[in-house]
Order: C-alpha cells, then structure tokens, then sequence
C-alpha cells in the first residue's frame, strides 16, 4: 500500500489533497474505534470526569457538519443542530451521550463525511481563498483551506485523546 494525499480524480488537486488528509482521518479514527463495546465508548477515564470517546465521536461529527455548512455558504440547519449539537451544554461541557451505540454515532458521521464528500467535488482551487467565519460567536475568520486543514487536525487531536481513554479502559 501506498500512502498518498491525492484526492478522487473528480477533484481539482488542492481541494483533493486537503480532501484527503481528511477522508485519512476519518478512517483512522474507525480503525480505532472499531470494536468498541458500549461500556468502553461511554467510559470517562480513570476518575470519570473526561469527555467519553462517543462524546468525542459526536463532537468531532458536528464540528465537520459546521465547516461543511460554511463550506456551502449556506446557514447551519435547525434540524442538524438538533441532530448533531449541541457544541456544548449548560454547563459549557460536551453533552454527554451515554447510551448511543458506536453503530449509530458512526452513521451519522459517515453521513457527514458524505457531504463533505460532496462539496469537494464542486470546490475550485480558487474557492479555497474564500473566507468564512467561525467560532461560538461567528467571531473567527479563516479560509476554507484552513477550515479544512482543522476538520483533519481537530480529528487527530481527539484521536489521542481516545488511544488514551482505551489505554486507561483496558487496564
């Protein structure tokens, strides 16, 4: 096996290769979860006060569902943010989602992925400049090649913290 960042051949070769360094993420993070039982996916750490890796799975599913929203320049769905969010709950915490098997949270974020999938393809080079606001509060700029870069990094950054979770669980 070759690794390589090229995108599908459907792709201008920018879009594709930051495409890419998402679609490789995306797939480790299944590799890693893979076989998961629901105790393990609702497992908080050693003290139980971490974020649980279905948190995670559904945290890192709704961030990439905003950015495809500012992808497609278009306003962020009521019916997602009931499905997908809240970013954070009362108490300025993931939510918690004890419960909600691998299998389900999987298929959500594969629904993501779907149309983010989607957008790439209709993405020039030149579209990557464009700028769009995020955060909380819509109070943070950035290029959507940015924002693509971030769906990858933010997914590898949780990745550690469920190698660590594991690590903790399994001992």
């Amino acid at each position: 096996m070759v690794f390589d960042l090229k995108g599908e051949s459907n792709m201008t070769p920018v879009v594709g290769m930051f495409y890419s360094t998402v679609k490789e993420n995306f797939e480790r993070l299944k590799s890693i979860i893979q076989g998961m039982s629901q105790e393990e996916l609702d497992y908080h750490g050693p003290n139980k006060e971490l974020n649980s890796t279905g948190q995670l799975i559904k945290h890192l599913a709704y961030i990439d569902i905003k950015w495809v929203y500012r992808i497609k320049g278009e306003p962020f769905p009521d019916a997602f943010e009931n499905k997908y969010g809240p970013a954070l709950d009362k108490n300025n915490r993931l939510p918690n989602v004890k419960g909600i098997s691998l299998q389900e949270l999987l298929l959500n974020y594969e629904q993501v992925f779907a149309m983010f999938k989607s957008e790439c393809i209709g993405l020039t080079d030149t579209d990557l400049d464009k700028v769009v606001t995020f955060g909380h509060e819509n109070e943070k700029q950035a290029t959507i090649r940015w924002g693509m870069w971030h769906m990858a990094d933010h997914s590898r950054y949780h990745q550690a913290h469920i190698n660590q979770l594991r690590k903790w669980y399994s001992s």
